[in-house]
């Protein structure tokens, strides 16, 4: 298995992030716009017009998922997770572990102390605040009817520990 890691967005990613969200079903058609949109706002010029940080995992020559991510404005060291997926067909291969671990490991070395992930309460996305437990994230808040009637925000953090180089241990 062939599987190398890419922070900056090349011009065949708004399309692959596309088909990434559309493949698994959990995304509608506004947030998709929205996703692809942070790619596309990111390629332009030098990228200072935006925050976002992005990781691509790409699994051989195909992008099998990404995130992104940035710091929340106004706050030390605190970060969002914007953006986790997988594409659908690479789904049950430790890749979203893989992801999440790495783009954890960015974040820390950036100075990041806590990151916040937002989800939706419906039944569907069960699956996806089991796999934040899992990965160690703490269900912070829940923000009543945030999305819809009976579709609460849930607002999951992690803190951080700092990266230890070899010369913090010298």
């Amino acid at each position: 298995m062939n599987i190398a890691w890419r922070m900056k967005p090349v011009e065949t990613d708004p399309a692959a992030v596309r088909d990434i969200l559309t493949s698994s079903g959990y995304f509608n058609p506004e947030e998709i716009n929205m996703a692809v949109d942070m790619v596309e706002q990111s390629m332009i010029a030098d990228n200072t017009s935006t925050d976002y940080r992005f990781l691509f995992l790409e699994h051989d020559t195909r992008i099998a998922g990404y995130t992104s991510y940035g710091h929340i404005d106004g706050t030390q060291a605190s970060y969002d997770l914007y953006w986790i997926a997988i594409h659908n067909d690479f789904r049950g291969q430790g890749f979203g572990t893989q992801i999440l671990t790495k783009t954890e490991q960015l974040i820390a070395n950036a100075g990041g102390r806590r990151i916040y992930i937002e989800t939706s309460s419906r039944d569907q996305y069960k699956p996806t605040q089991a796999f934040y437990e899992k990965m160690h994230y703490k269900l912070e808040a829940v923000l009543k009817d945030f999305y819809a009637a009976g579709d609460d925000k849930l607002v999951f953090v992690k803190v951080i520990e700092p990266m230890v180089t070899v010369s913090d241990r010298q």
